[in-house]
């Protein structure tokens, strides 16, 4: 454990910024697996109602990344990559 006030400083803003990097990481899979619930229900079930809830939660989702990359809790190739999965699922389940 830290001795030096600086350091103790240092070592309580590290674990908030963890903690809050966490919270994020965590919204960003759980939106995503989400999308993906919903995209497999457009699947079996081709629907306009199904498609404007793929739509929504893909909204939802490229919102969180964006937000998450611009924090700095994900690089941006990462979002980048991430918010491609999510539109090459769509079109997988558009095309079939």
């Amino acid at each position: 454990m830290a001795n030096i006030k600086s350091a103790i400083k240092r070592a309580k803003i590290s674990e908030r910024n963890r903690l809050e990097n966490k919270s994020y990481k965590s919204a960003v899979k759980t939106l995503m697996k989400s999308y993906f619930e919903a995209v497999d229900a457009y699947k079996t079930a081709p629907t306009p109602e199904a498609l404007s809830a793929v739509n929504d939660k893909m909204a939802l989702a490229y919102s969180k990344i964006d937000r998450a990359v611009k924090r700095g809790v994900l690089h941006g190739n990462t979002g980048a990559r991430r918010k491609s999965r999510l539109a090459v699922a769509l079109k997988a389940a558009v095309v079939k």
